[in-house]
C-alpha cells in the first residue's frame, strides 16, 4: 500500500514529477510572428519528504534583471535542494520583455496587472492565464523578485500586506531584507490573485532595470535561504546582517518643476524633515530650485534620470515604525 505520509506526484506541463526528482521543463506560451516558439523554462526540485511548495519567480517584467540573476545564481550554486517539500523556480516569466529589454509584452500591457488572465485575451492576459492554470495550483508560498523601473533604483526591500496574515508577516520577517514595507494589493497583480486562492506571496525589490545590483542580489540569495529555513525546507541559512526596518508608511516625493534633477542623498540614507535632498534646475542656467523633504524617513528609492517632468517620482521615502 502507498505510504500516506509520502509526498504525492506533481503534475506539470504533461509531466509526472515524483518526489526526489529534479526537472527542467518548458511551458510553451506562444510564437513570435516569425514562427519562433516562446517558452518559459521552469525548474522543479522535489525532496523525498513531504512539505510545502515554494515558488521563486523573476522576470515578470523583462527588463528587471536582478531577480533573473538571483534565481540563476541559486540554481547554479545548487542552493535549491529542499530537505522537504518542493521548489518551483522560474527565472524569467516574461520572455518577450527580456528579449526586447522591455517591462511589458509586445502589446504594451503589464503582465503584473493582467492576473488572473484569460486564454483568449491579450498577450499579457494569456501569459498570466497559463501561469494561473499550470503553476498557481501547485504552490503554497512564493517570492516574486522585482527591480525598480524607468531609471528608479530601489534599495533592497520586501513588500507584503502586513498585519493581515500571520504567515505572510512571518515570511517577510524571515527574509529579513534591510527594509520591510507594508504594501497594499494592486488590482490584477500576482499577489492579489494568489491571496484570493489562499497562497502567500511576498515581493522583493532591489536596484533598477537593466542594471545588476550585486549587494541586492546577494541579499536576495540570503533572504531566500532564510525563507526556505523558516518553512522547514533547508537546515540552515545565513543570519541577517542587521534587523529589518519595518515601515508601514512610505511615499514618493514628486517633481513640482521640470528640468534637470540632481540628488543630494543616497539610497538607504536617513533623511530629516526639512533636509535638502536635491535640486531641479532649468537647462539654460537661469534658475534652480532646492528640494526639501516634507517628512523624516529612509530613502528606499531614488530616480537616476537627470531630466524630469512635473509630477515625476524623484525619491521614495519610508517612515519607520
Amino acid at each position: 500500500m502507498p505510504d500516506p505520509a509520502a509526498p504525492a506526484p506533481m503534475y506539470l506541463n504533461d509531466l509526472t514529477i515524483q518526489p526526489g526528482e529534479r526537472v527542467l521543463t518548458r511551458l510553451v506560451i506562444s510564437r513570435l510572428p516569425s514562427g519562433t516558439v516562446i517558452d518559459v523554462p521552469v525548474h522543479v526540485l522535489r525532496a523525498t519528504e513531504p512539505g510545502p511548495t515554494l515558488l521563486l519567480m523573476g522576470g515578470m517584467h523583462g527588463d528587471e534583471v536582478n531577480g533573473i540573476e538571483t534565481i540563476r545564481r541559486l540554481v547554479r550554486r545548487e542552493l535549491l535542494t529542499p530537505t522537504r517539500g518542493s521548489i518551483i523556480a522560474i527565472p524569467i516569466l516574461n520572455i518577450y520583455g527580456f528579449l526586447n529589454f522591455s517591462r511589458e509584452v509586445p502589446d504594451g500591457k503589464d503582465v503584473n496587472r493582467s492576473f488572473p488572465g484569460f486564454p483568449r485575451g491579450s498577450l499579457a492576459g494569456r501569459v498570466a492565464h497559463r501561469f494561473m492554470r499550470e503553476i498557481m495550483p501547485l504552490i503554497d508560498y512564493g517570492i516574486d523578485f522585482h527591480t525598480g523601473g524607468a531609471a528608479r533604483a530601489n534599495y533592497p526591500q520586501v513588500r507584503a500586506l502586513l498585519g493581515v496574515d500571520a504567515e505572510v508577516d512571518a515570511m517577510a520577517a524571515a527574509f529579513a531584507a534591510p527594509f520591510t514595507l507594508h504594501a497594499a494589493l494592486r488590482a490584477g497583480s500576482l499577489r492579489e490573485a494568489a491571496q484570493g486562492l489562499g497562497k502567500r506571496i511576498i515581493v522583493y525589490e532591489t536596484g533598477e532595470s537593466l542594471r545588476l545590483d550585486e549587494p541586492g542580489i546577494e541579499e536576495a540569495v540570503a533572504g531566500t535561504l532564510r525563507v526556505m529555513n523558516h518553512l522547514g525546507m533547508a537546515p540552515a541559512a545565513p543570519a541577517p546582517a542587521r534587523p529589518s526596518i519595518v515601515c508601514r508608511r512610505h511615499t514618493w516625493l514628486r517633481a513640482r518643476f521640470a528640468g534637470l534633477f540632481r540628488a543630494h542623498v543616497e539610497n538607504g540614507q536617513f533623511l530629516e524633515k526639512g533636509q535638502i535632498y536635491g535640486s531641479v534646475a532649468d537647462p539654460y542656467g537661469q534658475q534652480a530650485v532646492r528640494l526639501e523633504s516634507p517628512l523624516s524617513g529612509y530613502v528606499i528609492g531614488l530616480n537616476h534620470m537627470p531630466v524630469v517632468n512635473q509630477g515625476d517620482a524623484l525619491l521614495h521615502i519610508a517612515v519607520p515604525e
